[in-house]
């Protein structure tokens, strides 16, 4: 079937791989002499990597390549001489070596980024930069055609898998580099004397820049403006992982370690520069650091999917303009991650973390049986969650390209048999490491040595993949019976990697631990009988008392410590909607919802949107009835507002106004229900509104929190710990459905008057 070049899609990266024509005769005659040949892949289409091949085309065929196929990566390669050398451009005869030849070749046409496989080739770069392409990568010197495959290939193994920047993919294909060529002296051709110092390639380029830029405020809004208050903060702990990467045993130098760690962190920054928010609730603050936060801080815990679809949550915190933006906290999250913290970092030198004296047993699903070396590592624990979901994905290869074979017992799926000979070819080519001599790994003795593979992994590795090698052949070069062609009439065809049978081999299978939220994260309502415990202490249902000297038979049980882990957190107003409905006493419930719906486009919330619109808006159902928002909306504004918390008693007075409930009603946890729903579809709102009523206590004046209770006469609220009088109930006589009625202080007083005052005046 006939590929039509209409350009990649937004799923894929078209590139264009232009080919010296130059034979490998003497290239060929080698390998078959060498017994350690290396396995050259071929650079054909898979996963996210769709490839267009020119051999030795003209600069006109060119031309029409890039203009009728519109690619987002151009690799131009240089010929192949003799001694393992990469020449200069040269193509149908022309030599395409100064700057002003190469940046003609491009015309109104542009990719996203080129690649100059070809030495000294800073000025080239610098040319097609200056021309409008955002992203060049080159190399300064003469390399060998080993180090340019191992390069190449890990960063084609990075696009392929992952919906990857440029800068991050450079990152991760040039820690790959820096881990095996550099290590093992193999970037220079095989006749050069030069030094390995700083060799390599680079990228010419602006890195990634996340817009954390908060939205417009208005002039009262000056608090929430300052660049403290719109940052958030990571709640998490670092743990540490073993890693078994694929080479001969040897020593923890700082070049592996920091090589690791390099890659590593290129690979979460992918993953996270691609992620998306999919949730957001509110949580307990973390243990012991609730008591140190500001009023405004909200704790929110965050769902994301990353770029490979791996799902993390995160606890974070952050003020209330950010965290109650879909948008603006994905990217302040991002930021976080990416750009202000290194992620990755190799243990210590220390007794704990030495190599043991045997390396680690050999298996059949651990990089094809070949020899592995361990390295442990502390990550976050996040990161942790997205590593040991990836690696049993058999079509994500960045692991694969950083050479690690397995993350904490579990094996990388994609792990194949020419990988581990192309990744051995570098450590077995300069002989024993040097560096053991003098580190305490020494050879075990026989009884100590791992057996041989349970399974005969290698024969079937080598059957499924015999005969696809032949030197450096990629592309379709090798292909001309097929019908390709390299010019540009005859659309361009890409070939798509078959998988191989090596790569859907047994996994074992690890007991995983299921992954669970932050702890704490359940709201507790004390009204509620089938709640959820928390596994962090948190402050009884009892009243939380209010003023001074309250009576002995309301004082509460909690101490101190426990009362700060529960500090109730007022947010911040958001900026205020500007919407001309009615106030809400008066607002009629077709004109809330409408107003709620357009609140809720306006900040992004469409997930929350029905396709029916306002008939079908919410799409929630409560007790077997659509969720009824209006009345859940005015009875907990009335009430002092969502953060008032318990101190609404949200099963008793506020589900008994709605039209949910029944009068035979036997939901159980319907307190914690209604906060959810409320959390979701009308916090946001509440706050971007002046429709809250009762903010101060009419006792002691303050909006603190407490149990809460609404005088039937007057309709103002209290701290009911600060009504000191004697002979009031208990707050659950007054909480429950149909409950004792609260009389404040003064409107007792107000009546007492009246009464005494009719019975002077002769009235019964």
């Amino acid at each position: 079937m006939m590929f039509n070049v209409q350009g990649a899609s937004k799923n894929t990266c078209g590139v264009l791989a232009v080919l010296c024509g130059r034979t490998f005769e003497e290239k060929q005659k080698q390998d078959v002499a060498d017994t350690r040949r290396y396995p050259f892949p071929e650079i054909v289409s898979s996963g996210r990597l769709e490839v267009q091949t020119l051999n030795n085309p003209s600069i006109q065929e060119f031309r029409k390549g890039v203009d009728s196929f519109q690619p987002n990566f151009v690799y131009l390669q240089g010929e192949q001489l003799p001694h393992d050398e990469v020449g200069s451009l040269v193509w149908a005869g022309a030599n395409l070596s100064t700057a002003e030849a190469v940046a003609g070749l491009f015309g109104t046409v542009l990719p996203t980024t080129v690649y100059l496989e070809l030495p000294n080739g800073e000025m080239l770069a610098e040319a097609l930069h200056s021309k409008g392409i955002p992203y060049i990568i080159y190399w300064k010197n003469a390399f060998s055609c080993y180090a340019a495959c191992h390069f190449r290939h890990a960063l084609f193994s990075v696009v392929q898998s992952s919906s990857s920047h440029t800068w991050d993919a450079f990152q991760l294909a040039h820690a790959s580099f820096r881990l095996y060529c550099v290590r093992n002296n193999l970037v220079l051709p095989a006749n050069s004397k030069k030094s390995n110092d700083n060799l390599g390639p680079h990228l010419l380029g602006e890195p990634p820049k996340i817009n954390v830029t908060p939205p417009e405020l208005g002039a009262g809004d000056d608090e929430e403006s300052s660049p403290d208050a719109a940052a958030v903060n990571i709640y998490d702990d670092d743990v540490s992982m073993k890693f078994l990467v694929c080479g001969v045993p040897c020593s923890l130098d700082d070049c592996l370690l920091g090589s690791l760690e390099d890659g590593l962190n290129a690979l979460l920054s992918i993953e996270m520069r691609g992620s998306k928010l999919h949730n957001r609730v509110s949580a307990l603050p973390p243990p012991l650091q609730a008591g140190t936060f500001s009023r405004g801080v909200v704790t929110m815990r965050c769902d994301f999917s990353t770029c490979s679809s791996a799902h993390i949550s995160l606890l974070v915190s952050g003020s209330a303009q950010t965290c109650f933006d879909d948008q603006l906290l994905e990217n302040h999250i991002k930021s976080e991650v990416i750009e202000k913290s290194q992620l990755v970092h190799a243990l210590p030198n220390s007794e704990e973390n030495r190599q043991p004296l045997s390396e680690p047993r050999r298996s059949a699903s651990v990089a094809c049986g070949a020899s592995v070396f361990e390295v442990c590592m502390r990550v976050p624990a996040w990161a942790s969650q997205v590593l040991r979901q990836l690696a049993p994905d058999v079509s994500y290869r960045c692991l694969v390209a950083l050479g690690i074979a397995s993350i904490q017992g579990l094996a990388v799926a994609s792990f194949e048999k020419d990988d581990a000979e192309r990744l051995l070819f570098f450590c077995t080519k300069q002989g024993k490491d040097p560096n053991l001599s003098n580190s305490y790994f020494s050879t075990p003795p026989s009884w100590l040595r791992p057996p041989a593979p349970s399974r005969k992994r290698s024969e079937l590795c080598q059957a499924t993949s015999q005969g696809t090698h032949s030197g450096l052949v990629v592309g379709n070069v090798k292909r001309e019976d097929k019908g390709f062609t390299n010019g540009v009439r005859t659309p361009l065809v890409p070939v798509r990697r078959q998988l191989k049978v090596a790569a859907m081999r047994p996994i074992p299978h690890i007991r995983h631990q299921k992954m669970l939220p932050f702890s704490a994260t359940i709201e507790v309502d004390g009204h509620d009988k089938g709640q959820v415990k928390a596994s962090v202490s948190v402050a009884p249902s009892k009243p939380s008392l209010v003023g001074s000297n309250p009576v002995t038979h309301r004082k509460s049980n909690s101490n101190s410590f426990q009362a700060k882990q529960i500090i109730s957190l007022n947010p911040l107003p958001l900026k205020k909607h500007g919407c001309d409905r009615s106030p809400i006493h008066v607002c009629s419930e077709e004109e809330f919802l409408k107003d709620v719906m357009q609140f809720l486009i306006l900040r992004g919330h469409t997930r929350l949107i029905p396709q029916g619109g306002l008939a079908e808006f919410p799409d929630a159902i409560l007790n077997a009835k659509r969720l009824d928002l209006f009345n859940l909306y005015r009875e907990v504004v009335s009430r002092g507002g969502f953060h008032v918390g318990n101190g609404i008693n949200w099963k008793g007075q506020v589900f008994s106004k709605m039209r949910n409930h029944t009068v035979t009603n036997r939901m159980t946890g319907v307190g914690n229900t209604l906060k959810r729903h409320y959390e979701t579809y009308l916090l946001e709102y509440e706050l971007a509104h002046d429709d809250v009523d009762g903010e101060c206590c009419l006792l002691c004046h303050s909006s603190a929190a407490g149990d809460w209770v609404n005088c039937g006469i007057c309709g103002e609220w209290a701290h009911f710990g600060c009504d000191r009088r004697q002979g009031l109930g208990a707050f659950k006589d007054y909480a429950k459905t149909d409950g004792l009625e609260y009389i404040c202080p003064q409107c007792s007083i107000s009546n007492f008057k009246k009464k005494l005052q009719k019975t002077s005046n002769g009235y019964s």
